[in-house]
């Protein structure tokens, strides 16, 4: 049998700068944030081992001077040994520097190794320079992108001028170049550092230092939070753009999670994702997280800070398990705890927060049972009564009525009783919600109403004058015979109101295909006929007619049926069919203009001849 040897795997250094600079970091720019962060760490790492924290102790980045093309980053941490250099850098991989330094956990963001090596995304050779906290011991590291790496002492000539600490030292490239520039890595460092725990300073063009750190004021609680609610909405205009409707305190025990929601101050655009910023320990993660809150929440964007949440192997993106499941519930539960106190507290801002959001919020309670039920209560409809309020509508009206259409509501507002008001289900998404209510409140019924269903309902004219009414209606009937509507004469409320158009959906759709056919070419015109056909085989043919209903109690409609005038009639039936289209927002079709202008030129030629 075959002696099996053992060897390692060897690594093309360029292939995995190519890897991380093409499929685990966003862009070549990390390379700051991870020299930024395991300075921090570094500090961190000293502060243990010395048992105390210097305020003074920070991380400073170095732009060239002006005619040379060295970066420097320098940190006051615990440095680094000949040992654990080689260990921490040579090999890819290989531990953290929490572990080969026998630290503690938490408090540490990234790894050294893994994240020295982004730098070489824009340089091609990188030296460290290092004194050690443990011995004093002073190192040179010094790697190239081919895969070769140094590791020396330095003797006490050349350690006489380095503290305790580390400094990286690297030439971006010409094409990289812009990395050399004082205002890039301010930028950078602002962006990615600004709120972490220790001083980090760029120096400027005159030699001294500015610092970028900011107070984290999203995340402060109590007294210190009410004091600085100026600043948070300061905060806010910088994030949104502009002011905040309001702002959210944000925590999560479970993961040492704290920040602030800024509720949009206005409907967020079709689509955008969400744009949480989430930072760990002080050191931004993910500008544009979109699965810290629940799906639901989309109407604020929040900024935290977490100890407990993980960065994936970039450091970009928050790794999907139990710990942000657990925040995501606890964060969603703070939202949703904002819209109920403010339903009790403030109900009018809460309604002028719906009427901004109302179309986002609409479509998410159809879909997200959560969302829905703590939501539903306080979105608007329209009514035949008015807009109202759900959680006012399911108090007053228990057994509800609605209609698919706008067009349907339209006809039947007019003449629904207050007692038996109708919900316009015709906008987007309200006729869904509506027939869900059965869902969300106890005792509460819901049915659809029908133009055709509400015509059955409205009284006919008593017996005793039942002949005078069917002869107005064969009547009027006459007079609209080139319009094809059907006349019918019954009695509703308000009795001002003259005539009602009515037509289900079904006559509408026959009439825009009537409209269409007279409209096309032969082809068209010959498809459009054989459908209506098709569709008339399968209906009686009064169905797809709409009517025009005559209302009894006005004095109007009863002293035509005494008329013995036929023009009078013909003329004032034509005017009330048409005041009818009007009202219902129908358009007027040439045969409907036709007959206004003649009624109209009728009544001017009988006032001209008295």
């Amino acid at each position: 049998m075959s002696e099996t040897t053992s060897r390692p795997f060897l690594v093309d250094l360029r292939g995995v700068i190519d890897l991380l600079g093409r499929h685990i970091y966003s862009g070549p720019q990390v390379f700051v944030r991870e020299l930024l962060q395991n300075g921090r760490d570094a500090i961190t790492a000293r502060a243990e081992h010395e048992g105390r924290l210097d305020p003074a102790w920070g991380v400073r980045i170095l732009p060239p001077e002006p005619g040379e093309r060295t970066l420097r980053v320098v940190d006051d941490g615990v440095g680094l040994t000949a040992e654990e250099v080689g260990d921490l850098l040579a090999t890819v991989g290989r531990s953290s520097k929490r572990d080969l330094l026998d630290l503690p956990r938490e408090g540490f963001l990234g790894q050294f190794g893994i994240g020295l090596l982004s730098c070489f995304m824009v340089a091609d050779r990188i030296t460290v320079r290092s004194r050690s906290a443990r011995d004093g011991s002073s190192v040179e590291w010094v790697g190239a992108i081919d895969g070769t790496f140094a590791v020396r002492a330095l003797d006490d000539a050349e350690a006489a001028d380095l503290a305790v600490g580390t400094v990286v030292a690297l030439e971006p490239r010409a094409d990289d170049a812009h990395y050399r520039e004082r205002a890039t890595l301010d930028d950078l460092a602002r962006r990615y550092a600004e709120y972490l725990p220790v001083p980090i300073a760029v120096r400027a063009a005159d030699g001294t230092f500015d610092t970028i750190n900011r107070r984290p004021v999203f995340a402060a609680t109590g007294a210190e939070r009410t004091a600085a609610r100026g600043e948070l909405r300061e905060l806010g205009q910088e994030l949104l753009g502009r002011a905040p409707f309001d702002v959210i305190e944000l925590h999560s025990p479970a993961t040492g999670t704290r920040g602030t929601a800024f509720v949009l101050p206005v409907e967020p655009a079709p689509g955008a994702r969400r744009a949480d910023r989430v930072h760990l320990g002080g050191m931004l993660v993910d500008p544009r997280a979109d699965d810290l809150l629940p799906s639901w929440a989309f109407f604020v964007r929040a900024v935290v800070d977490s100890s407990g949440l993980k960065p994936t192997a970039s450091r970009e993106h928050l790794v999907e398990d139990e710990a942000l499941e657990a925040t995501r519930a606890e964060l969603g539960a703070a939202v949703r705890a904002w819209v109920l106190r403010l339903g009790v507290e403030q109900p009018r801002r809460l309604a002028e927060f719906v009427g901004i959001h109302h179309l986002g919020l609409k479509s998410l309670v159809v879909h997200d049972e959560e969302l829905a039920a703590f939501i539903t209560r306080w979105l608007t409809v329209e009514t035949s009564i008015g807009v109202m309020t759900i959680d006012e509508l399911v108090r007053e009206h228990p057994h509800l009525r609605y209609t698919e259409t706008v067009d349907e509501f339209r006809q039947i507002a007019a003449i629904a009783s207050p007692d038996r008001p109708v919900v316009n289900g015709g906008y987007v998404h309200d006729a869904d919600i509506v027939r869900q209510l059965p869902l969300r409140f106890e005792g509460v019924t819901v049915e659809r109403a029908t133009v055709a269903a509400e015509l059955d309902v409205l009284d006919p004219p008593p017996l005793a004058e039942r002949s005078a009414a069917l002869e107005l209606e064969r009547r009027a009937g006459a007079a609209l015979a080139e319009v094809r509507c059907d006349v019918v004469v019954r009695r509703f409320e308000p009795a001002d109101l003259p005539g009602l158009y009515l037509a289900d959906p079904e006559a509408l759709r026959s009439l825009t295909r009537d409209a269409a056919r007279e409209a096309s070419g032969a082809l068209w015109s010959g498809v459009l006929g054989r459908l209506g056909e098709a569709r008339a085989a399968a209906r009686p043919a009064a169905a797809d007619r709409p009517k025009l209903c005559l209302n009894w109690a006005n004095p109007l409609v009863r002293s035509l049926a005494t008329a013995a005038d036929e023009a009078v009639v013909d003329r004032t039936v034509r005017l009330l069919y048409v005041q009818a289209l009007l009202a219902g927002h129908r358009p007027l079709g040439t045969a409907e203009r036709r007959m206004l202008t003649g009624a109209l030129g009728d009544l001017v030629a009988l006032s001209l001849a008295d």
